[in-house]
């Protein structure tokens, strides 16, 4: 038995027209973009699913142009997580789960549940919102992370919810939003969003290092001791962790760089 999970490196998304002629080979076509993202990387964060609904079929073509082992991370619905009371959002997020997504099958990753800078934390209201989120639809298991962007969710009752709910808070690097790193589900999502299209690799090769290290720590079982808890007298258990990391916004034209960069990184013995 492998004593460390699966550690996966993408990307917001596959179009980007900078990324044609650099990433995407010069008279590659649009329509093979993916096929050919999937095969530079491991994972992807979809976005588009945020603002709208996606037919089945599309899932279905997505799954079918990727190979064993990729997978999809998909954003939620604006129209679940952008709401005042989240607990009222039962029907929003069955819209969004019995769209399709499960064409995806074994493609399908973490559902990723963002959440606007002005939402604060109301303890009852959001244990409201955690209860609505199924472990399976349509027979296949779910992952669900929280990406939380309000100062409010520095609260040691909000690791507590999300562990009860085995819920990932994703951590995330940003400029202005709180850093959460605390282990809170049975994997662990990264978003890295400090990054420089100055610079070749999105990250410099050094913050590169240091993030492999981060991961690997996860996907043992651990926590990295360099990152902020806001939970510090709780200790996840000692068991292997699939983790989820992606290179998104700041940097975005060299993400593809960091993002391979870092796969080799973590594939690396220390």
């Amino acid at each position: 038995m492998s004593t460390s999970g699966a550690i996966r490196t993408g990307i917001g998304g596959w179009t980007f027209e900078p990324w044609e002629g650099t990433f995407y080979p010069e008279k590659l076509v649009k329509k093979r973009q993916l096929e050919f993202a999937s095969r530079e990387l491991t994972t992807i964060e979809v976005n588009g699913t945020y603002y709208g609904s996606q037919k089945p079929e599309t899932f279905a073509k997505w799954a079918s142009e990727v190979p064993d082992g990729f997978i999809f991370s998909l954003k939620a619905s604006r129209f679940t997580t952008n709401r005042k009371v989240l607990a009222d959002g039962g029907e929003s997020v069955e819209k969004f789960l019995t769209q399709g997504l499960t064409e995806l099958g074994e493609h399908l990753g973490p559902i990723l549940w963002q959440f606007a800078p002005t939402k604060k934390f109301e303890p009852e209201d959001f244990e409201g919102f955690l209860k609505l989120l199924p472990e399976k639809q349509d027979g296949l298991a779910l992952k669900h992370a929280l990406e939380v962007r309000n100062e409010s969710f520095m609260n040691p009752e909000f690791a507590a919810l999300a562990r009860k709910y085995n819920a990932a808070i994703v951590y995330a690097q940003h400029a202005d939003y709180p850093e959460i790193a605390d282990v809170t589900a049975d994997f662990v999502y990264a978003r890295l969003q400090k990054g420089s299209d100055d610079v070749e690799t999105c990250y410099p090769p050094k913050a590169l290092d240091e993030w492999a290290e981060r991961l690997k720590d996860w996907s043992a079982g651990g926590e990295p001791s360099d990152l902020p808890k806001i939970d510090p007298d709780t200790k996840p258990a000692k068991k292997p962790r699939d983790v989820f990391a992606f290179f998104i916004t700041s940097g975005k034209v060299n993400a593809p760089n960091g993002a391979r960069e870092l796969q080799k990184r973590t594939q690396s013995r220390s």
